[in-house]
């Protein structure tokens, strides 16, 4: 098992820039695919980004493609989303989210087997 704390939420306005980052602790020698999800009040949860564990293979949502940038630091236990170019749309909270290896990168949240509690990024106009 493992455990996911995400941090690095916070509020920027339309067109900034934020980080976010996911500790990982517990079974961490599993070589997990990790993702990134996010969800607004009164919407379901939605893919954002996936990484394997070398990095290798990468996954976004076609509504942050060129804007949001996953990565990994094995070494450190911790997966990055780096996000620019924010718009109001990308207000929600964002969750990471680990699975066990697998060929394909899923964007299923049901496929991931443990997540974190979340963090608010609020984007102003």
């Amino acid at each position: 098992q493992v455990q996911l704390v995400e941090s690095g939420g916070g509020a920027v306005q339309v067109g900034g820039s934020l980080g976010l980052s996911c500790a990982a602790s517990g079974h961490t020698f599993i070589r997990y695919v990790m993702g990134w999800f996010r969800q607004a009040p009164g919407k379901e949860r939605e893919f954002v980004a996936a990484i394997n564990w070398s990095g290798s293979r990468i996954l976004y949502a076609d509504s942050v493609k060129g804007r949001f940038t996953i990565s990994r630091d094995n070494a450190e236990n911790t997966v990055y989303l780096q996000m620019d170019m924010l718009t109001p749309e990308d207000t929600a909270v964002y969750f990471c989210a680990a699975t066990l290896p697998r060929s394909l990168l899923t964007t299923r949240a049901r496929e991931y087997d443990y997540w974190g509690q979340g963090t608010q990024v609020t984007v102003s106009s």
